[in-house]
Order: structure tokens, then C-alpha cells, then sequence
């Protein structure tokens, strides 16, 4: 049985909470073939159900990474769509299968940081947020942070405090100075004080933890 009449737009709903519960019923029964049909509908004729599939495709994700990442081309192939939604959502969707395909997702860093250079704020967001994910990894670290610091160097300042705090777990005693330096060459861009101070917090909660660990 089809499961997109079950999606927002077959129901005319205008809010997504259709789309989201559908997830968690796939989470719950772990339905391939549904996800199958969500990731074969992405490039329906009628746009809106395309954006409810890739809505809940990255619904399951947050859930069940494994249940999406069979379909990791059909996500990497949705960043050169010209359709903004499928493209930040299918950047979304990427994000959560980091752990599941890293090794893939690390080969096609080029493609994904040249479509969040050239894609919307919630694009950028989830590629700084893959770059945060591969970082974690051992193997990976040592080319991937300089790749996030960059981000942070040409991000818009208003995203400048996420990104620190949301990276700051992946830094240790061998990186905290390159990241620290980073951050501070931007100090002065931040206009809100409240900003600001969010990413001074980041470096005291370093310098904290450096001290603890000596």
C-alpha cells in the first residue's frame, strides 16, 4: 500500500506534522520499502509531495540513520537541484547518515562544501554540522577541521556562535589554537554583544577543560 497519501500535501495539510508522524511509523516498523517510495517520489510531478518525501526522509534520519543511508546518491545527486527545498533537505538528510557512511560522505566533501558555498543558510548549517561529524572521527580529523574552520572564517556572523558551540566537543589540546585563533579573527564582525558573548563562553569553556585535563 502507498504510503503518499499519508503525506502533507495528499492530506491538505499545510503543516508538517502529517510528515512527521508518518517517520516515526516508519522508524517503528522499519519499512524499507516506504522509505524506497519516499526517496523514488522526491522527483514527483507535483512539487510539494517532493518536498514532503525529503522532509521525511530526514525525519526517519534523525531517528534511524540506517533505514535512510542506502540512498546516500540520491541525497548527494539532490544537491545540484535547483528546487532550494530538496536541496538544504536532502543536505539535512546527509547529515544524518554521517556515522553510517562516513567513508563515502568524506570522498564527496568537494560536492557538499560547494553546494553550502553557494546554497542557503539551513544548506550551510547541515554541511558545518557533517564537517563537525566527520571531525569527531579519528582518521578524518586532520583534513576535515581545517575545512570547518574555513567555514567559520566565510559563515555570516549571525551563525558564527552555533557553530562554535556546536563544535566545541570535537576540540582537544592539538587543535584548541587554530580554533581559538580562528574564532577570534572574527570577534570584531559580530555586532550583537549577546553573539559575542556566546563565543567568548566557547573559549573559556576550552580554556576550562584544557586546565582540568593537565
Amino acid at each position: 500500500m502507498s504510503i503518499i497519501p499519508k503525506l502533507a500535501t495528499s492530506l491538505n495539510r499545510r503543516d508538517e506534522i502529517p510528515n512527521q508522524e508518518l517517520a516515526k511509523d516508519i522508524v517503528r516498523h522499519a519499512d524499507k520499502a516506504a522509505v524506497a517510495e519516499l526517496a523514488e517520489n522526491l522527483g514527483n510531478k507535483n512539487k510539494a509531495i517532493g518536498y514532503d518525501c525529503i522532509k521525511t526522509l530526514y525525519e526517519i534520519g534523525y531517528e534511524k540513520p540506517s533505514l535512510i543511508s542506502n540512498h546516500f546518491q540520491t541525497f548527494l545527486s539532490l544537491l545540484d537541484n535547483k528546487e532550494n527545498r530538496l536541496q538544504w533537505g536532502a543536505m539535512t538528510a546527509l547529515n544524518g547518515i554521517v556515522l553510517e557512511k562516513p567513508t563515502e560522505i568524506f570522498a564527496s566533501l568537494g560536492k557538499i562544501i560547494n553546494a553550502a558555498d553557494k546554497g542557503s543558510v539551513i544548506t550551510r548549517d547541515q554541511c558545518v554540522n557533517i564537517l563537525i561529524k566527520l571531525s569527531s572521527i579519528e582518521k578524518y580529523a586532520n583534513k576535515t577541521l581545517p575545512l570547518l574552520l574555513e567555514q567559520m572564517m566565510i559563515c555570516p556572523t549571525n551563525q558564527l556562535p552555533m557553530y562554535a558551540e556546536n563544535a566545541a566537543h570535537i576540540i582537544n589540546d592539538l587543535n584548541k589554537e587554530k580554533f581559538i585563533k580562528t574564532l577570534s579573527a572574527r570577534l570584531d564582525d559580530i555586532e550583537k554583544e549577546s553573539k559575542k558573548r556566546r563565543v567568548v563562553k566557547v573559549f573559556k569553556k576550552l580554556n576550562k577543560k584544557s586546565d582540568s585535563t593537565k
